[in-house]
């Protein structure tokens, strides 16, 4: 992505450009990294819970705590130098994905539904707020599909040459992967509203599992889910955080004309674990702004690939290609201006809280 976006911008000069390639890969790196610290971390607090039972001690540790546990095991992990190296680690974070996804709808469907469930619509005071309503919605499937790690492994990982070119197995690779992403992402959404409705809670599926049955289903199966999730995070944190150490490796090669060393290789990575848990603890809300981030997120697949394109083929000005290549870019851009304005509208009409360093 690295490569592709800088020779796309590169006619816009080369701070200008560097700034318009480098900027959407670690904004979506860096985000998606530190939502998988908050993620894996209530996860690994919930499976010791489960594990743990009555046998807790009286002073477990606090969620922040639980977020440094995630942060190391994420550090020591990232020492693996590039993608190629971590496909192993990858191939587990895909079977435990489709794993999980599956025993977390399949639990959810076949336990009884809370008595004061309600699938009813929720009350809107106008138009507009049904309207924004919306635009939020659609920002929080947004950033679900965030420039999923799919693509960074496809893009990274497979050869191509002017003989060979990889474009024809990237986009049957391609295909094949967001077929199983759908089979993951759609049975969750469904069978989790169907479960849970109007209930579901704000740290979404896997919460209300835990809450509404912790007593129903077995001990064992219901830790062996949430374990899952935790090997998930594990795998993605390594996929999404690489084109940030490659930046980091490449600005420091540039700089001082010298291969990067493996202690600086691994002082880079520690740093950058470190600083993604510190954004964690410091925002702990940012699960609750998620349109807002999806719509900010929007452009870098739905508009940038199109402004690329233009400035790569150089097509014919004002032909049908240069045209259609335009418009859809400039649509992408004002999706991601209104599913936006959708996020801040739910921040402001919810009263989201904005408490710094006071993770739950």
């Amino acid at each position: 992505m690295n490569i592709l976006t800088t020779s796309a911008f590169s006619s816009l000069g080369e701070r200008l450009g560097l700034w318009f390639a480098l900027f959407p890969t670690i904004y979506l790196s860096a985000g998606t990294a530190t939502a998988l610290i908050l993620i894996g971390g209530e996860t690994m607090k919930l499976f010791f819970q489960i594990v743990c039972g009555p046998l807790c001690s009286s002073n477990p540790l606090s969620t922040i705590e639980w977020y440094l546990v995630f942060t190391s095991l994420c550090i020591v992990l990232s020492q693996l130098p590039n993608l190629n190296s971590i496909a192993g680690l990858s191939l587990i974070g895909a079977i435990t994905a489709i794993t999980y996804s599956t025993m977390v709808w399949v639990l959810s469907v076949s336990q009884p539904r809370p008595p004061s469930i309600s699938y009813e619509p929720l009350s809107s005071t106008s138009f507009s707020d049904s309207t924004l309503a919306i635009l939020n919605a659609l920002g929080i499937i947004a950033f679900a599909f965030r420039g999923h790690n799919l693509a960074l492994e496809i893009q990274a990982t497979m050869p191509s040459t002017f003989k060979h070119p990889a474009h024809v197995p990237m986009w049957r690779g391609a295909k094949v992967a967001y077929f199983f992403i759908a089979m993951c992402l759609f049975p969750v959404a469904i069978g989790g509203f169907w479960a849970y409705g109007n209930l579901m809670p704000q740290g979404g599926i896997l919460n209300a599992l835990y809450g509404f049955h912790i007593h129903d289903i077995p001990r064992g199966l219901l830790a062996t889910t949430f374990l899952l999730v935790v090997f998930n995070c594990l795998s993605s944190f390594q996929i999404y955080s690489m084109p940030v150490f490659d930046s980091f490796e490449a600005g420091y090669t540039s700089r001082t004309n010298r291969p990067c060393s493996i202690w600086v290789r691994c002082g880079f990575r520690v740093f950058y674990g470190f600083i993604s848990f510190f954004i964690g603890v410091a925002l702990p809300f940012l699960s609750s702004i998620a349109g807002l981030l999806g719509g900010l997120t929007l452009p870098v697949t739905f508009a940038y690939p199109c402004f690329m394109w233009v400035l790569i083929k150089k097509p014919q000005k004002f032909s049908f290609s240069w045209y259609f290549n335009w418009i859809l870019g400039w649509l992408g851009i004002a999706f991601s201006l209104a599913f936006s304005i959708g996020g801040v509208w739910s921040m402001v009409n919810s009263g989201l809280k904005l408490k710094f360093f006071k993770p739950n």
